[in-house]
């Protein structure tokens, strides 16, 4: 589902409450009281309403006869929605989503890696070649386009694989990498990503299905290497302030 950030009020709004969910300000079986927040908002009655139904469809809450709009328990929650993600980080509780997003990772991109060694064409090549160029030239842009070239990459690294499934993994993989290389490359901005990914390419490019599976082993250990050494910053970082 697509973002609502800085959506004008109603973007506002769907982001204060769904950032409230996620970091538990409005914990789960929690009744919404939706007069009194819009007025604590200064919106509508229809303003939240409308900011409800898209909270619904990210299955953060629900809303029943006699018992109102309430939150629902996080195993409803689309853990997989990019708002949702996002507001995990913000909240500080981000931490057993990169977790869960890192294992699924090493059970899915190594095969994937291997499976493109073996059935990559020139066009897969050309699109891997192109999302490293992007990635060397984010390095002097903003988070998001590191994001996207690296996204990009991974994606059409799932395109080579020739399945069809596997392509869409993206829709699996995707927010939450995103999420991990936005945080990533905002706080070490020095960090060079392209080598690993090089060496993943390069396998793939030779037809190497072990040393793509191998590389791209390296690389996700690289990808929590770092994301461990932002946490650990961050949380040294708030415990001085």
């Amino acid at each position: 589902m697509a973002s609502y950030t800085g959506r004008g009020v109603h973007g506002h709004v769907v982001h204060t409450l769904g950032a409230r969910v996620v970091g538990g300000a409005l914990p789960e079986g929690a009744t919404v009281d939706l007069r009194l927040l819009g007025e604590e908002l200064g919106v509508s009655i229809t303003v939240m309403r409308e900011a409800m139904k898209v909270l619904a469809g990210k299955g953060l809450v629900d809303a029943r006869q006699k018992r109102g709009t309430f939150v629902r328990e996080r195993r409803y929650w689309n853990l997989l929605d990019a708002d949702i993600i996002r507001w995990q980080m913000e909240s500080g509780r981000g931490q057993r989503m990169m977790r869960d997003l890192a294992d699924v990772r090493s059970i899915i991109e190594p095969a994937a890696a291997h499976r493109a060694a073996l059935g990559r064409t020139g066009e897969d090549l050309s699109a891997l070649e192109a999302a490293l160029e992007a990635m060397s030239q984010a390095r002097t842009g903003t988070d998001q386009d590191a994001a996207e070239a690296d996204a990009a990459f991974h994606r059409a690294l799932l395109n080579a694989t020739g399945n069809e499934m596997l392509a869409r993994m993206d829709l699996l993989l995707e927010p939450g990498l995103r999420e991990r290389d936005r945080v990533v490359h905002a706080h070490n901005q020095d960090d060079d990503p392209v080598p690993s990914h090089r060496a993943v390419f390069e396998a793939v490019r030779d037809q190497d299905p072990a040393r793509a599976e191998l590389t791209m082993l390296d690389l996700l250990a690289k990808a929590t290497h770092d994301l461990d050494q932002v946490t650990r910053v961050a949380a040294s970082t708030q415990r001085d302030s």
